[in-house]
């Protein structure tokens, strides 16, 4: 007698319908509207908006500071992930989810609170103003404002991973002399690094778009603070939505070149973990 399998969910072809449905709208038909609004200008048109000297030096802001921003990330949520998975200790929960804060937070409340505590006045910005150093309004601010952002994609991508890291291969590492440096790179990175390289995508796209929390502690001064959305934004309370649109596409364009890049090294990376 032919056993009939019982699924929870519909059959194959209603699901995938459902799933194709729901990915449209919500990405995208929003995703190809930046093409059909870019369409309406010709190709010179589009190379002269996306290569005015203030959009190309909104481009090297928001770049150059995602990328530090998510590199920080990358090292710190290391560490916070090793932290939260390998030692206990009192309020470890909260602290656990703590991490998530930028989550819910809105962004403009976080831009707010950090541009208080990083300008000339406040409790943070006076320490390193008596030594010359400014952070509010400058393009420090914006890395860390990003750093805040950002910092929850690495950790919640790496923690999985090391709950499930067997210690014993650090045991067994260090029991043949190898030393802690040793055993971090040869035993524990190799396992992380598809969830670090992955969390770094995450986190470079995601600063990569911010808004919110950057352009109160930038100060938006043109050719030196000036993030690429500010212009976006910019162009569309001109009623110039082709220009908008154009800027966003290529920052759309780096977005997903830079997650296909980080996908295909955490494919390899995995394919060779599996092969070992």
């Amino acid at each position: 007698m032919k056993k009939v399998s019982k699924r929870v969910i519909p059959g194959f072809g209603l699901s995938m319908g459902v799933t194709l449905s729901i990915l449209s709208v919500i990405v995208l038909i929003p995703l190809a509207s930046l093409v059909v609004f870019t369409a309406q200008m010709d190709f010179d048109e589009i190379i002269r908006t996306i290569t005015r000297d203030r959009v190309l030096a909104s481009f090297e802001v928001s770049f150059l500071t995602a990328f530090i921003a998510s590199a920080i990330n990358a090292v710190m949520g290391v560490i916070l992930a090793w932290v939260l998975v390998r030692y206990d200790f009192p309020l470890k929960r909260l602290l656990d989810g703590m991490i998530e804060l930028p989550f819910a937070l809105p962004t403009a409340v976080a831009g707010i609170a950090l541009t208080s505590l990083t300008s000339d006045q406040g409790l943070i910005g006076s320490f390193f103003a008596k030594y010359g150093i400014k952070i509010a309004y400058t393009r420090i601010g914006i890395t860390v404002a990003l750093v805040f952002v950002g910092i929850p994609f690495v950790v919640r991508a790496v923690q999985p991973v090391l709950e499930k890291l067997d210690p014993t291969y650090e045991e067994a590492a260090g029991v043949m002399g190898a030393s802690r440096i040793k055993i971090f790179w040869k035993v524990i990175f190799p396992e992380i690094k598809p969830a670090l390289f992955t969390g770094f995508g995450l986190a470079f796209g995601r600063c990569l778009g911010e808004y919110g929390s950057v352009v109160f502690i930038a100060g938006n001064q043109p050719f030196e603070t000036e993030i690429t959305p500010l212009i976006i934004m910019s162009e569309l309370q001109e009623y110039d939505y082709a220009s908008a649109t154009a800027i966003a596409l290529v920052m759309l364009v780096a977005s997903f070149a830079v997650l296909f890049v980080v996908n295909m090294i955490q494919a390899r990376s995995t394919r060779i973990l599996k092969g070992g």
